[in-house]
């Protein structure tokens, strides 16, 4: 059975990791016990909305990029699921994000400004 707590801990683990921070930086940050942030790491709490807020806003990471990080995890522990039971599970699309630079809009200078969208989701103009 997938857990998604403990696929969620996971990715915040993660993400504490990649900023070379400690459980003890972060919970203070978060204002939430070393403890308990320690157990969400590990998968054996599960977080309320407020406190992934939290811990978000202490990693300075937006809530939809560790959710997509989760999502992510989610369907490659489902692969694999499936590829255990030969089951096979149709795998969603998604579609290939493209950076697109805006430098002005209308003429109007906006300073650089960096959009990731689906190609096809995105005209480009050029003045």
């Amino acid at each position: 059975m997938i857990l998604l707590r403990r696929l969620l801990g996971d990715v915040l683990r993660r993400q504490r990791q990649r900023q070379g921070r400690t459980l003890r930086e972060v919970s203070s940050s978060a204002r939430v016990s070393l403890g308990y942030l320690s157990e969400v790491e590990r998968g054996q709490k599960e977080a309320s909305s407020e406190l992934l807020s939290a811990i978000c806003d202490a990693l300075d990471v937006r809530m939809s990029e560790l959710m997509r990080e989760v999502s992510d995890e989610l369907s490659l522990a489902e692969l694999a699921a499936s590829a255990a039971a030969s089951d096979p599970v149709p795998v969603p699309v998604r579609p290939m994000l493209n950076s697109v630079s805006v430098t002005s809009v209308a003429g109007v200078p906006t300073g650089r400004v960096t959009i990731k969208a689906p190609a096809e989701a995105v005209d480009v103009v050029a003045a």
